[in-house]
């Protein structure tokens, strides 16, 4: 069987394999890319618009990234490690707006203010502790908290507020909506025109296997033509999405051992309706109920998808066999292992209230759906809300000394040793912080390249903010971050 010969391989046509592909063409034009994708178009899985269940993570509104810690404080240091990882994300898209006259920040990016919603003394002295910590750092300068019912009408005329509820709110005016799958096809519009870079659709991913000289085999079937063919690559990255559990136990390397995934379904509350569309200008998040997972934490978002206002509420998360909305209900089943059936049984049984309340959200009916939404928007209308999947999101199960797991809620990348093959897993905040961890994976994947000079000159353009806490220069910070804002449409 005749091999072809690739420098780099991509394996999923989402965001990260995009981002990935742009950032290398933008460091050394000479290194080819090439991604495989089994659908018949890119971002047509986690990155369409639909399935992407944040976008614009920034810490700004998503209350799980600020737990109260044992002392009840509130631990503001994930919200602002996700914000400086965003950050460098509208750094490399405003970069690009401004070299490439065909990329359009408007098809994919909108200034969308983000808010965070609680009722009940409980959670109100949450959020006002969480604002007071989270207002005196640079990166969340700017930041309101209301408890005055008037303000709150006025920032969500939606949002139902009666007269004997006690209620706060915080604001960020400089939040976005960020679409994701129309970014992907502005990125790979521009790389289109590179001789350096293919992208395949309706190809399937076969086999990995590594050599002796630590490049890798990949067969790889064409699902059209009906023909396998075999790709030898120098450097591999997965990321696709909830596929990347199985891509990542074909290869064999050691640390996938003790890896498995945690499947969560997930459906919105889908408006269209431009009366209502046109009364709500904002991402507004709550709180997760109790026994709820994280990524179920209820908000009412407004989004932008090919030009068109809706209104998306939940996601309602419930518990599935499938790591793909296009995969399969033997998904699941597939991936128990030998190596990694222990951390898999050891993560369901700690977790059997998870499970549970999972389970029975998969029954959990349309009726039940639209009283959730009520407690934000009492007066919902039924013949206003069509349900719809919002994907799948796989967590990820690792090892935990040796004869246990875990489960977490983020992502991780994992590395064969010699660093020649990364693997993304998990789910949030994933696409906000594409750029940042993909700058990760050519940092060590191309270590003696990153070092010199002259990439460091290309990434400081790309990314000022990367592996630099501007916070220590609030001028530099205030600058950077202005710049991105007005070269990405923001009103400042």
């Amino acid at each position: 069987m005749l091999t072809t010969k690739k420098d780099i391989v991509c394996i999923g046509g989402g965001i990260m394999s995009i981002t990935l592909a742009k950032l290398i063409q933008e460091l050394d034009i000479n290194t080819d890319v090439t991604i495989y994708e089994k659908l018949s178009s890119c971002a047509l899985e986690s990155t369409q618009s639909i399935n992407n269940a944040g976008t614009g993570h920034a810490g700004f509104c998503e209350l799980n990234y600020t737990p109260l810690n044992r002392y009840k404080e509130v631990n503001i240091e994930r919200a602002i490690k996700i914000n400086r990882e965003f950050e460098v994300s509208l750094q490399f898209w405003s970069f690009l707006a401004r070299k490439y006259k065909a990329f359009k920040p408007k098809s994919f990016i909108t200034q969308v203010p983000h808010i965070s919603f609680v009722k009940g003394a409980k959670n109100i002295s949450f959020l006002k502790k969480r604002y007071e910590a989270l207002s005196k750092t640079l990166s969340f300068k700017g930041m309101e908290f209301s408890r005055n019912k008037e303000t709150i009408k006025k920032w969500a005329p939606l949002i139902g507020v009666e007269t004997k509820d006690e209620v706060a709110m915080t604001k960020y005016e400089y939040g976005s909506d960020v679409n994701f799958e129309s970014l992907s096809h502005e990125m790979l519009k521009i790389l289109s025109k590179s001789k350096k870079f293919s992208v395949h659709t309706h190809h399937e991913i076969k086999s990995i296997s590594q050599k002796k000289d630590q490049t890798w085999d990949i067969k790889i079937f064409n699902i059209k033509t009906n023909k396998t063919f075999l790709v030898n690559a120098k450097f591999i990255f997965i990321g696709a999405g909830g596929s990347a559990i199985h891509l990542l136990q074909k290869s064999n390397i050691k640390n996938q051992i003790g890896y498995a995934g945690f499947p969560v379904n997930g459906e919105w509350l889908i408006c269209k309706n431009p009366s209502l569309t046109k009364k709500h200008f904002s991402k507004i998040y709550g709180l997760a109920g109790p026994k709820a997972p994280p990524m179920s934490a209820p908000h009412l978002d407004l989004r932008i998808i090919n030009g068109k206002k809706q209104l998306m509420f939940g996601p309602f998360a419930s518990f599935t066999f499938k790591f793909l909305k296009t995969g399969s209900y033997l998904d699941l089943i597939k991936s128990i292992k030998v190596r990694n059936i222990i951390p898999m049984l050891h993560v369901f049984v700690s977790n059997l209230n998870l499970l549970s309340y999972l389970i029975k959200q998969s029954s959990n009916s349309y009726k039940n759906k639209m009283n959730t939404l009520r407690e934000f928007y009492p007066l919902a209308n039924e013949k206003d809300w069509k349900l719809e999947s919002a994907g799948k999101r796989v967590q990820i199960i690792k090892p935990y000394k040796k004869i246990a797991g875990k489960l977490e809620f983020g992502t991780e990348i994992v590395w064969s040793d010699d660093s020649s093959l990364a693997a993304l897993l998990g789910a949030s905040p994933g696409a906000s912080t594409s750029v940042y961890s993909m700058l990760n994976i050519i940092e060590r994947s191309l270590k003696r390249r990153i070092d010199s000079k002259v990439w460091k000159n290309k990434i400081e353009k790309i990314a000022p903010s990367y592996n630099q806490d501007l916070s220590k220069t609030p001028s530099l910070f205030t600058k950077t971050r202005l710049s991105a804002y007005k070269t990405l449409g923001f009103k400042i």
